[in-house]
C-alpha cells in the first residue's frame, strides 16, 4: 500500500508592507525671544487633535521632498531641512503605518486654514510638549533638541 506524503505546509503570508509617510518638526527662533525656540503644531479637525506636520508619499516620492511638501500643504510655510529624527512605526485601523520625521527650520509662510488643518499654533517646546495628543509625538521634541545641540559627524 503506497501513501501520498502529505503536502507540505502552507507558509504564512508575508506581512503587510506598512504605508510610507514622512513630516517634519518644523521649528523656529521665537519673535519674542529669539533665543528660545518654538514649534509649529497642527490641528487636524478629522481627529481633533494636534500633530506635527506629516502625510503619506505619494507614489514615486521620495520621503524628504513627502515631508517638505506637507510642511507647506500644512502649514504655509516653506523650511530648510536638517537632520533627520526619529521614525515612527504603528498601526492605523490594523494597518502598518511608516513615518520618517526630519527637524526643519520654518522661513517665510502664510497659514491658510483647510478642511485637513483648520488651526496651526507656535509653541514653546514644554507647550508643545503638553499639547501634542500622541505621546509618540512628544519624543520628537528630544529628538529635536538632540539635533540642533550635538554637532554632526565627520
Amino acid at each position: 500500500m503506497t501513501t501520498t506524503p502529505p503536502d507540505p505546509p502552507t507558509p504564512p503570508p508575508p506581512p503587510p508592507v506598512p504605508l510610507q509617510a514622512a513630516g517634519c518638526v518644523l521649528w523656529r527662533h521665537s519673535p519674542r525671544h529669539p533665543a528660545e525656540l518654538e514649534v509649529c503644531l497642527v490641528h487636524r479637525p478629522k481627529y481633533d487633535d494636534w500633530s506635527h506636520p506629516k502625510g503619506k508619499l505619494k507614489p514615486e516620492e521620495e520621503h524628504l521632498p513627502a515631508a517638505l511638501r506637507e510642511v507647506v500643504e500644512e502649514t504655509g510655510y516653506d523650511a530648510t531641512p536638517g537632520r533627520e529624527l526619529a521614525t515612527h512605526h504603528y498601526l492605523v485601523d490594523g494597518h502598518p503605518k511608516e513615518v520618517r520625521y526630519w527637524a526643519a527650520e520654518a522661513r517665510t509662510g502664510t497659514f491658510t486654514p483647510t478642511d485637513e488643518v483648520d488651526r496651526i499654533l507656535w509653541l514653546p517646546l514644554d507647550e508643545a510638549r503638553t499639547r501634542l495628543t500622541q505621546p509618540r509625538d512628544r519624543t520628537l521634541l528630544d529628538d529635536l533638541l538632540t539635533s540642533l545641540t550635538t554637532p554632526e559627524p565627520p
